[in-house]
């Protein structure tokens, strides 16, 4: 497929690995007989190792097949995450570096995964938009400190620690975004 078919989300081969299209900047060239060119920002498959890759618009990436399956997350075992697939149970096990630094946001019962599969293997995770975890740790609100609204370290029950509102105590069920690692929300 050519380069200026290739859309976000896409997944290609590229020097023998495979590679998820996560960001794409066109640039149009100035004077005449210039090629439009496409910068292709890409992860690998599995692993999450970037690539920064410019290409001509005629240039071809040929398309790999990934099936994507709604899956839940059952449990861990050592490194590894296993999921079961919503619909027929299958379980799959994606390793540390499949799963990469989103491992923080997957707790017990988490539902509306996806696990994405080559060729029956399963290589990668995609998390829905936000995920409720639990504080388990975070210093109590201080009384009229101040009229501003700081906010402080709370440490989750996966393990990693976000930056929350004054107002949120430990027990609490918090909703935090996967996008981009904050506070989204009471749950």
């Amino acid at each position: 497929m050519k380069a200026s078919e290739i859309k976000k989300g896409n997944v290609v081969e590229h020097n023998g690995k495979v590679w998820q299209v996560r960001d794409i900047e066109r640039s149009s060239p100035q004077g005449r007989g210039g090629n439009v060119t496409f910068r292709f920002i890409m992860y690998s498959v599995p692993g999450a190792q970037k690539l920064d890759l410019s290409l001509r618009s005629e240039d071809e990436l040929r398309e790999t097949e990934l099936e994507r399956r709604e899956a839940n997350f059952s449990y861990k075992d050592g490194d590894a995450f296993i999921f079961m697939d919503a619909e027929n149970y299958t379980q799959y096990t994606l390793g540390a570096d499949a799963v990469g630094d989103v491992a923080g946001f997957i707790a017990d019962g988490l539902e509306g995964c996806y696990v994405q599969l080559i060729e029956g293997t399963p290589v990668a995770l995609q998390l829905p938009p936000s995920v409720t975890l639990e504080v388990i740790d975070t210093a109590p609100e201080l009384k009229g400190a101040s009229a501003t609204k700081r906010p402080k370290p709370a440490t989750l029950n996966t393990g990693i620690e976000i930056q929350v509102p004054e107002y949120i105590t430990t027990g609490e069920k918090i909703l935090v975004s996967t996008l981009t690692g904050e506070f989204a929300g009471r749950a």
